[in-house]
């Protein structure tokens, strides 16, 4: 026997399927991230990837146009201490992610819709599994809604 299929996000299906932006970089997170598409890596069909240099270069306001435009949650996989670009790249991202949670709180949401962790280019079992969690807390939580 086979399960339904999930709805794709954003049609008229009453099954919610959360949106979430991640926010990967070129050399090291994107490769794992595309690891787990070409090893047939099951997750959420509401993900989208979006591929930046280096994480500290997102800004939190990109991060709360992402909620404005309908996602449930943001995730960014960062480089981690493997940066090419800054020595205090995950110093510099996690003052990103602190003031855009910030600002999610301001709104009346919950900061926990956004969440950050290091992918790796070999990560993509780890990513998997961060997509599949970040899946299931923001279906406990429903829709993004500002307060």
């Amino acid at each position: 026997m086979t399960a339904p299929a999930a709805a794709e996000p954003g049609s008229s299906a009453d099954t919610f399927v959360p949106r979430i932006l991640v926010f990967s970089t070129n050399t090291i997170s994107d490769p794992g991230v595309d690891l787990a598409g070409s090893s047939h890596f099951h997750y959420s069909p509401g993900v989208n990837v979006i591929a930046v240099p280096c994480t500290s270069g997102i800004r939190p306001s990109w991060i709360l146009h992402a909620f404005d435009e309908g996602y449930d949650g943001v995730f960014i996989a960062t480089d981690g201490e493997e940066c090419a670009y800054l020595h205090d790249c995950a110093k510099r991202s996690n003052k990103v992610v602190q003031t855009a949670q910030k600002a999610l709180k301001e709104r009346g949401m919950d900061a926990s819709r956004i969440r950050v962790a290091a992918i790796c280019s070999v990560c993509a079992e780890p990513f998997t599994k961060h997509m599949t969690t970040f899946t299931a807390a923001l279906l406990a939580m429903g829709r993004a809604k500002a307060g």
